[in-house]
């Protein structure tokens, strides 16, 4: 007898394993197995699994209030919009469910601070090849990537998608149409590259040249993942617009988009909305989160441990010769470049209880909680320095 098949819409192929408990870096399956979390929901948790700060802010707020909607004032969204603003280059933010609808804020804040310029005419944003700003179909568009645009009509005006790196091209693109250029200080999905800290103080001195905003799309790379609040603090530099979300929940779903208030001269009263953004519980962990990531010595510890983690992926390197090409990233957001596909070595990986990702350009992507352990890098990097090896064999 075959199975009844499943009534999810078949756009995800997850493997067997089913979690039904998490504690700090550790998951555990139905099974009772336990596994090395080295992938953190896609660099969401960040303070690992059931953190207890996290559990009794949450518990705490569930009891009292869960949802308003923005007609009213959620007192939560104040206190975290102060830190925010306190923390970073904005004066003003929105908070958002998801990074996906940071991204899309973002996107019209950009285009409407030219139109109350008077210059409607500037629409056109800048992406990169290699980017990936979420699922809608401004992201979409403004990544540029042709497997998650094909087939979905055609192409929205107003996106210029250049090659990573081309600085040449970016400087023919740059004009009077340009509204914005946005661009992740350090690729997630492309392949876990970082963009060097010159060419980010290059690019916000060509926008300013044109008149162009600057949106960073810190979705992933912000909230201390690269040792840093944000990761754009390396390169002493700052946007006119940044989009955060994932590690800031810490699980919880929660993002939201910064801007200075110049940027968001705009975004007037009716301009934009969302029902659940900002709501109670997600203000309550949020809060809870970013009190967690302020803490100085947290930051450090995160610094030690990319060091730490840093070191050993090239020891990988070295003993994998032509098989491990490279080691990129930044802080504990880093990718092993691999010869070939990565997906055999993520397998063998979690056959060994360790969970990790994968990411454009050949690359097994490792985005662990910022609470690890230097034990716990030394026994993900015995896993894979196994899971290299095996696949090598069976190549």
């Amino acid at each position: 007898m075959t199975a009844a098949p499943s009534p999810l819409l078949p756009v995800y192929a997850p493997p067997e394993q089913v979690f039904v408990r998490g504690e700090g870096v550790y998951l555990y399956a139905k099974t009772g197995e336990r596994y090395l979390d080295f992938i953190a929901g896609i660099a969401v948790n960040a303070f690992g699994h059931a953190h207890p700060k996290l559990v009794a802010a949450l518990t705490e707020q569930a009891g009292k209030l869960w949802h308003l909607s923005n007609m009213f004032r959620i007192e939560g969204q104040e206190r975290l919009a102060a830190k925010y603003v306190a923390s970073s280059f904005a004066d003003v933010v929105f908070f958002t469910n998801s990074g996906t609808e940071a991204i899309e804020g973002a996107l019209k804040m950009a285009r409407k601070y030219h139109s109350a310029n008077g210059q409607p005419e500037r629409i056109d944003i800048i992406g990169f090849q290699g980017a990936f700003h979420g699922r809608s179909y401004a992201a979409i568009n403004a990544a540029g990537n042709p497997a998650y645009i094909d087939g979905f009509g055609p192409r929205l005006p107003g996106f210029v998608n250049l090659p990573f790196g081309d600085h040449e091209a970016l400087k023919a693109a740059l004009g009077p149409t340009t509204a914005a250029v946005i661009i992740e200080p350090v690729q997630g999905e492309g392949g876990c590259r970082a963009v060097p800290d010159h060419c980010l103080r290059a690019l916000r001195e060509a926008c300013d040249a044109v008149g162009a905003l600057l949106i960073f799309d810190e979705v992933q790379c912000g909230a201390g993942r690269t040792g840093k609040m944000w990761a754009h603090e390396w390169a002493g530099v700052t946007p006119d617009i940044m989009a955060v979300a994932k590690g800031v929940g810490g699980g919880f779903p929660l993002g939201a988009f910064l801007a200075t208030r110049e940027a968001a001269k705009g975004m007037v009263r009716g301009t934009h909305g969302t029902t659940f953004g900002g709501n109670p519980l997600a203000m309550a962990v949020g809060n809870a989160a970013f009190d967690m990531l302020a803490d100085p010595a947290f930051l450090a510890h995160a610094n030690d441990m990319a060091n730490h983690l840093g070191q050993a992926l090239e020891g990988l390197k070295d003993r994998h010769k032509g098989y491990v090409l490279d080691v990129r990233g930044k802080g504990l957001l880093r990718g092993l470049q691999l010869a070939v596909d990565p997906k055999p070595v993520q397998a063998l990986a979690r056959g060994r209880k360790l969970l990790v990702g994968v990411a454009g350009d050949n690359c097994v992507r490792l985005a662990p909680p910022l609470v690890l352990e230097a034990g716990h890098v030394s026994e993900a990097v015995a896993i894979l320095d196994a899971a290299l090896t095996e696949a090598k064999a069976a190549a």
